[in-house]
C-alpha cells in the first residue's frame, strides 16, 4: 500500500517495499497545494486535493494502488474500555455499538469507528482492554474522496499520530545512547505538536498552534510577496541579506519557546524533569540552524527525524533531496509500512 499523508500545503505519497527482509524505499512525491483546499486538517476542495494525488502518483507511477491514508488526531475521539476476554470480534462489535453512546458523542450513523484488543486489563483478570476509535465519517470520506479522484483505492484510514508513532519505531535505533525519555517534536505548518516517547512507547502528547505558517506570513510582510512567492523564497533560501536576524532567528527562538512550554506542561504532571534526546520532524524542522539552536538552548541532544534511515533506498533518489524533505514525510512513510502490519 501507498502511504498518503494530506497535510495543509501538500500531499505527500511514500512507496516501500520489501528487499531481502529489509524494507527498501522506491519512491516519494511531494505535491504543493494551493492555499484553501485544507483548512484546519479538513480537505475543503477535494478535487484539488484529489488532482494533486494524481500528479503524485503518476510521478511515483503508482496510478490505481490501494493506498493507507490518516486523520488527524484532533478528528478522533480515542477510548480504552474493559471488556470481558471471551468475546470474539463479531460479539465485541455488537456489544461496542450498543454501548456507543457512553463513548461517542455522535449518532453512530454518523460515525466511521474501529476497535483493538491492546492486552489484559488492569483491573480484572477475566477482561482484555480495548482501544476504541472513533472519527466523524464527514472526515473518513472525505479522504476517500480525494484519493478515490486522485486515483488510488483507500484501504486503510489510520490516525495521523499512530503512522507517526510506526516511522519513529523504525528510526529509534539509529538514535546515539539509547536514550530512555525521548520528546519527538513535530513542527508542521499551523501546528506543532510533542509527543513524549518512554521506552519506545508513545505515552503523552501536546498540540500548540504554532507552525511554519507563522514564517511564511512574516516573509510575505517583511518583503510584500504573495503566499506562492514567499513558500518558494523560503524552500530556496533565496530572501534579502536581512532575512536571518529580521525573520529567522525570531521565528526559531519563539518556536523554541512553545517547545519549551510543552516540555514544562508535561514535567508538571510527570515524575520526570528532563529528557534524555529531542527529534524535530515536519516539514518547518528543516530549518537551518534550528537543531543546533534547540540543543544549545535546551542542553540535549538533538536529532532531525528521518525515517528513512534503516532502510535501503532507490539508486533513482536524490539523497540530498531527500535529507531535506524526510522529515516532513514521517507519518506518510508511518501509512506506507501500514503495507507489512
Amino acid at each position: 500500500m501507498i502511504g498518503v499523508d494530506i497535510c495543509a500545503t501538500s500531499v505527500k505519497l511514500v512507496n516501500i517495499q520489501r528487499q531481502q527482509g529489509i524494507f527498501h524505499l522506491k519512491s516519494y512525491a511531494i505535491e504543493r497545494l494551493l492555499p484553501g483546499a485544507v483548512v484546519d486538517k479538513l480537505i475543503v476542495d477535494t478535487e484539488l486535493v484529489g488532482e494533486a494525488i494524481s500528479r503524485a502518483a503518476k510521478r511515483c507511477q503508482l496510478a490505481g494502488s490501494d493506498a493507507a491514508t490518516a486523520v488527524s488526531g484532533s478528528a478522533v475521539i480515542t477510548k480504552i474500555i474493559d471488556m470481558d476476554m471471551l468475546l470474539n470480534d463479531i460479539e465485541r462489535e455488537s456489544q461496542i455499538r450498543l454501548d456507543a453512546d457512553q463513548y461517542i458523542p455522535y449518532p453512530l450513523e454518523e460515525v466511521n469507528l474501529d476497535f483493538e484488543v491492546i492486552g489484559p486489563s488492569l483491573v480484572d483478570d477475566s477482561m482484555v482492554q480495548v482501544l476504541l476509535a472513533a472519527s466523524r465519517s464527514e472526515n473518513v470520506d472525505q479522504r476517500v474522496d480525494s484519493l478515490a479522484f486522485g486515483g488510488l483505492n483507500t484501504k486503510i484510514v489510520d490516525i495521523e499520530s499512530h503512522a507517526i508513532e510506526r516511522a519513529f519505531n523504525v528510526m529509534v535505533d539509529g538514535l546515539p545512547g539509547a536514550p530512555q525519555l525521548i520528546a519527538l517534536v513535530d513542527v508542521g505548518h499551523h501546528q506543532t505538536t510533542l509527543y513524549i516517547v518512554k521506552d519506545g512507547e508513545f505515552v503523552y502528547s501536546r498540540e500548540q498552534l504554532f507552525g511554519g505558517a507563522q514564517l511564511t506570513e512574516a516573509i510575505q510582510n517583511r518583503y510584500g510577496l504573495s503566499f506562492e512567492e514567499a513558500t518558494i523564497s523560503k524552500r530556496e533560501r533565496s530572501l534579502p541579506d536581512d532575512y536571518y536576524y529580521e525573520i529567522l532567528t525570531p521565528f526559531m527562538e519563539s518556536a523554541i519557546q512553545q517547545i519549551t512550554r510543552s516540555l514544562q506542561f508535561y514535567f508538571s504532571s510527570s515524575p520526570f524533569s528532563s529528557i534524555d534526546h529531542l527529534v524535530l520532524s515536519g516539514g518547518s524542522s528543516a530549518i537551518p540552524g534550528l537543531p543546533g539552536m534547540v540543543q544549545q538552548k535546551l542542553g540535549v541532544p538533538v536529532t532531525i527525524a528521518n525515517p528513512f534511515v534503516n532502510m535501503s533506498v532507490d539508486p533513482y533518489l536524490d539523497n540530498e533531496q531527500l535529507m531535506n524533505d524526510a522529515p516532513g514525510l514521517m507519518a506518510a512513510c508511518g501509512l506506507a509500512l501500514r503495507s507489512f502490519d
